[in-house]
């Protein structure tokens, strides 16, 4: 072996070393997590839980809003966390990716067999339906990534 070829063996083993160690990931991402029931045909009402989400609520067709449930959750990049529906379906959220400005969250429903992928700004949220309108009603997931 020559010694230029040593030395550049000397250089890539320390990279090539660290390639085959432990991987690091990423800090956790703390995502709030709400489930809303939303009704066509109800009396308007208008849960005061969701006085942030009005602007985007009010856009959609349904004039009942409920929230049914709402929790803060440190998510691991790829780590999985199911969300129970009222109505037996479940609701698994994904982070896909991490970047200084956004995330990327899939959001999947068992029994329909469906996966969506969101981005968000950190600091933003977004409202997607999981469920198939049933008698007026459908149950929506809130994702909000924290800043």
């Amino acid at each position: 072996m020559t010694r230029t070829a040593a030395a550049c063996l000397a250089l890539l083993l320390p990279t090539l070393s660290l390639a085959d160690g432990p991987a690091t990931s990423p800090a956790p991402v703390p995502v709030r997590v709400r489930i809303l029931r939303g009704a066509r045909q109800a009396p308007p009402a208008f849960d005061p839980k969701l006085a942030d989400l009005r602007s985007q609520l009010s856009k959609l067709s349904y004039v009942r809003w409920e929230q049914v449930s709402e929790q803060t959750v440190d998510m691991s990049d790829r780590k999985p966390h199911t969300v129970q529906l009222p109505n037996g379906d479940e609701v698994t959220l994904v982070v896909e990716a991490v970047k200084p400005r956004t995330i990327t969250v899939e959001v999947a429903l068992s029994r329909r067999r469906t996966r969506s992928r969101l981005t968000i700004g950190r600091g933003q949220r977004i409202v997607h339906q999981v469920t198939a309108e049933r008698d007026g009603v459908a149950y929506f997931v809130t994702v909000h990534g924290m800043p």
